[in-house]
């Protein structure tokens, strides 16, 4: 029976966690367990998961002092789960704009691919009706036109963080290759997959917005990453399939 662990970064996340938790230990997944990397939330976010840890054993807390990107919180999830033996690794956010409903059959996918990505721009995938038709243009033009055409890779949700990984895929990976801290964080690790050959797939989401807190997303944000493609794309565009980590993280 395959180890599957789902590292959920939060920051500022009081409203959501609690409920998280609930409604992801309700899926019908057997051995299912829930890292959250928490950056020392000033809201208490921190001390609320605690409190669910000492109730739920399939639930830890990973502490970081201060926030340095999503990219790093992320990292330092994988290379936990990784070390815990997690056979699958889920990545999603905590204020319920990725749906733990989609997790069961992202997990079929899985079986035969190495990456499984939640995508709002594949036919099926959608985004929240309220956003302005200026948002939905920008997201789309990002991830369907702009991201695949300048790292030529035939994915259009290059940007969304619900995915499901492999543990080879991350060590495959090798996380210590992966530079960035933002939002761009979640196109070089795509990047990096496909450049090393590895098998992706993108499963089709609706992807509506945070009901509870505070968005961490704005305009300069997006602005800042479609400039950073750029550099992803000179950081690694010489990979390749025999370039894969093959050892674990020590």
């Amino acid at each position: 029976m395959p180890k599957t662990t789902i590292v959920l970064p939060t920051y500022n996340e009081k409203e959501n966690l609690a409920q998280m938790a609930v409604a992801l230990f309700a899926l019908p997944v057997p051995d299912l367990h829930i890292l959250v990397v928490d950056d020392n939330s000033p809201d208490g976010t921190g001390q609320i998961a605690d409190e669910l840890a000492s109730r739920e054993p399939r639930l830890q807390v990973l502490h970081r002092q201060e926030k340095n990107g999503l990219g790093q919180a992320y990292i330092a999830g994988f290379k936990q789960a990784i070390a815990q033996d997690a056979d699958y690794i889920i990545q999603m956010d905590c204020d319920f704009s990725h749906q733990p409903k989609y997790i069961p059959e992202m997990l079929k996918q899985i079986e035969n691919h190495d990456l499984v990505l939640g995508s709002r721009f594949v036919p099926g995938g959608s985004v929240d009706e309220t956003w302005s038709p200026y948002r939905k243009l920008l997201s789309w033009f990002a991830n369907r036109v702009y991201t695949p055409l300048l790292l030529s890779i035939p994915i259009y949700d290059a940007t969304g963080g619900y995915r499901v990984w492999r543990r080879q895929t991350l060590i495959g990976l090798d996380l210590d290759r992966i530079r960035s801290s933002g939002y761009v964080f979640q196109v070089e690790m795509v990047y990096v997959t496909y450049r090393l050959g590895f098998r992706v797939t993108e499963f089709p989401i609706y992807f509506p917005d945070r009901k509870e807190g505070t968005s961490k997303m704005d305009v300069r944000i997006q602005m800042e990453a479609a400039l950073r493609v750029w550099e992803v794309r000179q950081r690694h565009h010489d990979l390749s399939p025999e370039k894969r980590r093959t050892t674990a993280y020590g």
